[in-house]
C-alpha cells in the first residue's frame, strides 16, 4: 500500500547517514512508484508488476535475478510469503524482519513490534527504526517521509489549478472523501455535513480526491452537500495521475477527510491534515506525527472507548458501518474547527 511503502522510505535516509557508500535498493509494488519517485536516498527500484504477482513464472524469474544481485542484507518490512521468498533467494548473510513464530527462521534477526509508541510519530515509524539495529551503531530520532517533488511539477499544477479558477491566495481544501475501501470510508452523507462545516466556517474552496472509478460515490457526497457549498467545490479539478495528485496538493492549505494513503502523502509534503480513521483501524498506528494543531486525527475511541476495548479487530472490522454511524460529526466539530482557524 502507499502509505507503507512511503512510511518504510524512511529506512533509507537513516541508513544513507551511517553508511554514505552503501548501495540501497527498494522493492516496491509498480503503483506505488509515484510517492518515492527522485527519493536521493534510494539507489535502485525493483518493481514488482501485477504480473509478477500473479505469473509464478515470471515470479521465479524475478526471484533470480534478485538472486544475482547478491545483498549482503535485507530488511524485509512484512515478512509475508511472497517477501519470505524473495529474502531466501537474496542470499544475504544479514535478514531482518519483524517476528512471525511461523517465518522467523527465514531471518537472521526479528524483532517483535511494539503495542505503545513512545513518541508522536507513531508505532508505523518506530517499528520499522528498529529494524536498523542489527547494522546501524545508532537508531536516529524519528525521520518524517518525504516526498520529492520537481520545480516543474510544482509550477505546473499551479497553473492547473490557476486555469481551473482557483484563488491561491485563498483557503483551499482537499478533501480525502473516500478511503481505500468501504471498510474505511466515513459514511458520504456524514463526509458531506464535514465539507459543508468546512466551507461555513473558512468560505474556503474545495477539492475532492478520487479516481475516475470512485465518480459514482464522490459525486454522492457532492449531492448531499448544501447548495451553497456546492458553489465552493471544484469537483472536476483533480490530477489525473498520482504525482499530479501530489503536485496539486502541495498547493492545498490542508487535507480534511479519511486516513489512508492521501493523508500520509500529504505528511510527506508537509501539508496540514485532519484524519478521520475507520473504528477497526488502530489510531496509534498511523496517526504519525499527530501534534494536535498541524496533524489532528479523531477516532471512534476518542469518544466511546469502552465499544473499541471491549472488541476485538476482527469484531470491529465486521461491524465498521455500525461502528461509523456512531461518529457523528458534530462530535469533532469543535476540534476541526479549532483546526480550521489556526
Amino acid at each position: 500500500m502507499i502509505g507503507d511503502v512511503l512510511t518504510t522510505s524512511i529506512l533509507f535516509e537513516a541508513l544513507k547517514t551511517e553508511h554514505p557508500n552503501a548501495e540501497l535498493h527498494y522493492v516496491i509494488n509498480s503503483h506505488t512508484f509515484a510517492v518515492v519517485e527522485h527519493n536521493p536516498f534510494i539507489d535502485k527500484f525493483l518493481v514488482v508488476t501485477s504480473e509478477i504477482e500473479q505469473n509464478k513464472t515470471v515470479f521465479l524469474k524475478f526471484l533470480k535475478f534478485i538472486q544475482k544481485e547478491k545483498y549482503d542484507v535485507v530488511i524485509d518490512v512484512y515478512s509475508k510469503f511472497s517477501s519470505n521468498l524473495m529474502t531466501k533467494f537474496s542470499g544475504a548473510a544479514v535478514k531482518i524482519s519483524k517476528y512471525k513464530w511461523y517465518t522467523s527462521y527465514y531471518y537472521t534477526h526479528t524483532f517483535k513490534e511494539a503495542k505503545i509508541p513512545k513518541t508522536n510519530a507513531g508505532l508505523a515509524i518506530e517499528n520499522r527504526l528498529q529494524l536498523l539495529q542489527p547494522i546501524c551503531n545508532s537508531i536516529p530520532k524519528p525521520i518524517r517521509p518525504k516526498i520529492y517533488l520537481t520545480p516543474e511539477e510544482i509550477k505546473s499544477a499551479e497553473q492547473f489549478l490557476l486555469g481551473n479558477h482557483i484563488n491561491l491566495s485563498k483557503p483551499l481544501y482537499m478533501i480525502s472523501v473516500l478511503g481505500s475501501g468501504d471498510s474505511k470510508t466515513y459514511p458520504l452523507a456524514h463526509m458531506a455535513k464535514v465539507i459543508d462545516f468546512i466551507v461555513e466556517h473558512t468560505s474556503g474552496q474545495i477539492l475532492f480526491n478520487y479516481i475516475p472509478k470512485q465518480i459514482h460515490e464522490a459525486k454522492t457526497v457532492y449531492n448531499f452537500c448544501a447548495e451553497e457549498t456546492k458553489t465552493h467545490i471544484f469537483f472536476d479539478v483533480f490530477g489525473k495521475s498520482l504525482r499530479e495528485f501530489l503536485a496539486i496538493t502541495n498547493h492545498c492549505t490542508a487535507l480534511i477527510g479519511n486516513e489512508g494513503g492521501a493523508v500520509n502523502m500529504a505528511k510527506a509534503l508537509d501539508i496540514p491534515t485532519f484524519t478521520i480513521f475507520s473504528p477497526w483501524i488502530q489510531k496509534e498506528a498511523w496517526n504519525m506525527f499527530e501534534d494536535g494543531t498541524t496533524h489532528v486525527s479523531v477516532h471512534l475511541k476518542d469518544y466511546n472507548p469502552e465499544v473499541i476495548e471491549k472488541s476485538s479487530s476482527k469484531a470491529l472490522k465486521a461491524n465498521y458501518k455500525s461502528l461509523y454511524e456512531m461518529i457523528k460529526p458534530d462530535l469533532f466539530f469543535g476540534e476541526l474547527k479549532q483546526f480550521i482557524k489556526v
